[in-house]
């Protein structure tokens, strides 16, 4: 990282959301340092006893693999509050979806022919 700017790793969409730390962890977009960090230790825990379901997360794409090393990776991104902001935005823009896109109809909403009136204009 140099300066003020934020050094972003050059992977595909589908490769970024994959391994989006929030997904990895398991957590909220909104969730505290505290939680971040509980549920890393949680998740290290499990894999080392191998409990059931510490191999695998969900992500938009299908299960992802999880080894000591991404949880650790997860929980080094998170830390960061410049690197969280970057992961937070994939999380919560959900690029992925089309209903993303739908939900923006200008239509339900009145459109450009109500720009007017909401503006103050008189027909």
């Amino acid at each position: 990282m140099t300066g003020s700017t934020v050094e972003v790793p050059q992977l595909g969409d589908r490769a970024r959301l994959l391994d989006n730390p929030f997904y990895v962890l398991e957590l909220a977009a909104d969730c505290t340092r505290a939680e971040v960090e509980r549920a890393g230790q949680k998740l290290l825990a499990m894999l080392e006893i191998d409990l059931g379901g510490a191999r695998t997360y969900p992500t938009p794409f299908g299960s992802g693999r999880r080894d000591a090393a991404k949880i650790r990776e997860a929980m080094a991104e998170l830390r960061d509050p410049q690197r969280r902001l970057f992961h937070e935005l994939w999380v919560l823009g959900r690029p992925w979806t089309s209903t993303a896109l739908a939900g923006a109809d200008p239509v339900d909403e009145g459109g450009f022919s109500a720009a007017r009136s909401a503006l103050g204009w008189r027909s």
